[in-house]
Formats: structure tokens, sequence, C-alpha cells
């Protein structure tokens, strides 16, 4: 059995006689991840519309799903953790809301203040999608073994770390 071959190393082969002068190795790794990164997307988006969900709405939810019982947040982390602007915010929570998938309430806290809160249809709809998603994500990486996925994703947290520090400044 020879070596596995793909689109990209047609890609880095033509532009290697096109443009010897340039190191097109980069090529080999981010090529694949955007080309990968395209098939992740297909994948969610299946993922969330077979639960009449768009990305955007599983990231609100899920935000809310794993911050535990009571399963609520405050808009401003809210903000954090899908990192849109506040009224984009309102916007989504106002949307969420009126499908019965969260609720607000006053933030016993802080009188001025208001805690967005999942609902039982939002945590089904929510653990439903996550279920299908992984489903769907564990095809993707079926064609690696265990190793390989941790390997991986040790790799990828190396190239990513920088970015999510600049992130947090």
């Amino acid at each position: 059995m020879g070596q596995l071959s793909d689109e990209v190393d047609e890609l880095v082969a033509a532009w290697r006689v096109q443009r010897p002068d340039l190191d097109v190795e980069p090529l080999q790794v981010l090529s694949r991840v955007s080309r990968l990164a395209r098939h992740l997307d297909i994948a969610r988006r299946g993922a969330f519309a077979s639960h009449s969900l768009e990305p955007w709405e599983f990231d609100v939810l899920s935000a809310l799903r794993r911050a535990g019982p009571p399963f609520q947040l405050t808009p401003g982390a809210l903000l954090r953790a899908t990192l849109v602007t506040s009224g984009t915010m309102t916007n989504r929570i106002d949307r969420l809301a009126a499908a019965g998938l969260v609720r607000r309430e006053p933030d016993p806290r802080d009188r001025r203040g208001v805690l967005v809160t999942l609902t039982g249809q939002g945590q089904r709809v929510v653990d439903a999608a996550l279920t299908d998603l992984l489903d769907r994500e564990q095809a993707l990486l079926a064609v690696l073994g265990e190793g390989q996925r941790s390997q991986l994703a040790d790799m990828l947290r190396t190239l990513l770390a920088p970015f999510d520090a600049d992130d947090r400044r």
C-alpha cells in the first residue's frame, strides 16, 4: 500500500514547480487545517440544523449548559463565552427567549442585573444537539487511532495557545 495522497499534495507540488524560490511547507499543515475546518463546519451545521438550531444558538445554549445547575449566566459572561458584542448578545437572548429556550430572571446579587437561564426545553435541545455533534465529530476522526487523536490535539493546542493568550489580553 502506498502513502496516502490528497489535494494538498498536488497543490504543494504545483507551487514548488511554479515558485521554487518560496518555502511552501506551511501549506502542508495549514491548507489541510483549512480544508478540515470546512468539513467540520458542514458537520456542525448539519448537527445543529437537525435540531432546528443555528450555530450561534448552540453556542449560547451550550455556554449555559456548561455552567452547570442552575444553568444560568449573566449576559456579560455570555459575551465572554461567545465573543460577540453586547448588542448582538441582547438580540440573541431575545430570540432564544422567544423560542422558549432561555428566560431572563432578576439577579438576586444585583438589583439592576439579570441572569439568563436555560429552560428545560433549552437543555433538552442543546443536549440532543451535542450528542449529534459528537457523533459527527467522532466520524470525522475515525481514521485516527486514540494515540494519534491525542497527539494531534496536543500539537493543535501548541499552535492555538499563543492566539488564545493574545485574546485574553
